[in-house]
């Protein structure tokens, strides 16, 4: 039987809008944009596009929605650039391309519009008869994917079915969740996931919001401590493989049976630091190849990092992203 290989991403597909202003307005009054871009953004359209980036030959394939419209056709157009296989991103008339316009003033704070758009309609039909030669499905964001959140009466909701099914047809399986403060939804909608999942990679904002431990100390440093309870309380729950807890200081990796590890990462000035938009999809998708090839825990986290450090180099979620060659260079390897 041939080995499975490549990694299909699904879930959040949008364009950011991006427009530098000269100062946020009064209510009512106008404010010049000085300079506008736009770039893709989402889970599986970062975590894909960093894959791509890296050159090493992996088969990538997207799963979504989108709109019969300008934004949808960027979309498309960039995973064609990239090679990535899309034939499984479907379009609607029901809804727009999901998009969200950012203001970012002088000081460099930014102001989200968000319209969810087409994401909201993403359901388990458009999963049907994915290619079954691929290894690893990767869905996010959980918590924006609307028909996805609802309840089912045998496994607690529509993403835990659809982790569940693929589980089932021999894919390893692994989850994004969006950070939002204080969502009371948090434990109801990521709980029953845990046990389907194979690989769960969040931040320490996220793992917070799950466990209910604060993740920072009183002078704002990692509570390591917390952070590793937290990481055995995800693997207690059902996660079968890897549970990987980030922060910008370092991450802490945990499998069953092992003892878990604080790796630390190289910090860059706040100086070097041009936009954090998508570093956490760029971790995603560093720590995913190196799952896919089977490299020691560690290692991977090591190169997650490095997705991430290059990732926060440049102002959109895929200008940073390098080839594993370079980043192995960044990594000392």
């Amino acid at each position: 039987m041939m080995a499975r290989t490549g990694v299909i991403a699904a879930g959040n597909m949008l364009v950011d809008h991006v427009h530098q202003i000269v100062q946020w307005p009064e209510r009512g009054w106008l404010a010049e944009i000085t300079q506008s871009e736009r770039s893709t953004g989402g889970a599986p359209l970062n975590v894909l596009l960093t894959l791509a980036k890296m050159h090493v030959g992996l088969p990538l394939q997207a799963v979504g929605l989108v709109g019969e419209d300008g934004d949808g056709d960027y979309i498309m157009a960039m995973l064609d650039q990239y090679h990535v296989n899309r034939q499984h991103v479907q379009r609607t008339t029901f809804a727009p391309t999901s998009m969200s316009q950012v203001m970012t003033d002088p000081s460099g704070q930014r102001t989200f519009f968000h319209s969810p758009g087409a994401n909201r309609l993403l359901d388990l039909p458009a999963f049907d008869r994915l290619d079954s030669s691929m290894k690893i499905f990767h869905l996010g964001y959980l918590l924006l994917l609307d028909s996805l959140d609802l309840p089912d009466e045998t496994f607690g909701t529509r993403s835990a079915r659809l982790l569940a099914q693929m589980r089932a047809q021999g894919f390893e399986t692994s989850l994004d969740l969006v950070s939002r403060k204080g969502d009371p939804r948090y434990k109801p909608l990521v709980l029953p996931c845990l046990k389907h999942l194979d690989y769960l990679v969040i931040n320490e904002l996220e793992a917070g919001e799950f466990s209910g431990l604060e993740m920072r100390t009183a002078d704002d440093k990692p509570h390591v401590d917390n952070i590793a309870h937290a990481a055995k309380e995800l693997l207690a729950a059902g996660v079968r493989q890897r549970v990987v807890i980030h922060c910008p200081e370092g991450a802490w990796g945990e499998a069953p049976g092992e003892a878990g590890s604080w790796i630390p990462s190289r910090m860059l000035n706040q100086s070097e630091i041009i936009g954090s938009v998508g570093a956490g999809d760029a971790f995603c998708a560093g720590f995913l190849y190196g799952c896919h090839e089977a490299w020691p825990l560690q290692q991977s986290v090591q190169l997650a990092h490095a997705c991430a450090r290059t990732s926060l180099l440049c102002a959109n979620a895929i200008d940073g992203a390098k080839t594993l060659e370079e980043l192995q260079q960044e990594m000392g390897v």
